[in-house]
């Protein structure tokens, strides 16, 4: 995902929102916080949008946690079994993820950065290989679609797929699709 001006996806992650610790009292802000008070106080918590942080963090008025979706509980579960992780969830309805991660990524330090890259590379790399797997197979399958209990758990799969995932789902069956079709024509021929 780019961090572009017209990227939709970018768009997206920016409105997901983190938990900041205010460090010192901010004047005639108290709305940002939702409540009745004039202003933030010292050890305020507030939950502000990606781009509303980076000011807020950057000019070090505040600092932040970790969200939720990048905690040790969804660390865990993406270690035991990546594929179960249903990440669309994690972040809203259709969320992205990975856009979202690598923005809290570049807003930590060098350890954390390294930690949290290491880790949303380790499941998309042990995610990518069912996506890709099942791209083909609906592909093969043509318009007519799969059921039974092993269909189940895929659609399970496919629904919690990132924005990025689904971008690549779709790109592997459309790659499929071709290359039967190309295989399909090339038989023929040779006949």
């Amino acid at each position: 995902m780019d961090n572009d001006y017209f990227s939709v996806e970018a768009i997206l992650a920016e409105n997901q929102k983190i938990q900041c610790t205010f460090k010192q009292e901010i004047p005639g802000m108290g709305h940002l916080a939702g409540g009745s008070d004039r202003d933030i106080a010292v050890l305020s918590k507030v939950q502000l949008p990606m781009w509303l942080a980076y000011i807020v963090i950057y000019s070090d008025w505040a600092d932040f946690n970790i969200p939720p979706p990048f905690g040790l509980k969804v660390r865990n579960a993406l270690n035991a079994e990546a594929t179960s992780v249903r990440l669309s969830n994690l972040v809203g309805s259709d969320g992205s993820w990975y856009g979202f991660g690598k923005m809290i990524m570049d807003m930590l330090s060098e350890p954390q950065g390294t930690e949290m890259s290491k880790m949303m590379t380790t499941a998309f790399k042990a995610r990518i290989t069912e996506l890709v797997d099942q791209a083909q197979h609906f592909a093969a399958l043509g318009p007519g679609g799969a059921g039974g209990s092993s269909g189940d758990t895929a659609q399970l799969f496919r629904q919690g797929l990132d924005t990025t995932e689904r971008e690549l789902f779709l790109l592997a069956q459309e790659s499929a699709k071709r290359i039967k079709t190309w295989y399909e024509e090339n038989s023929k021929s040779r006949q």
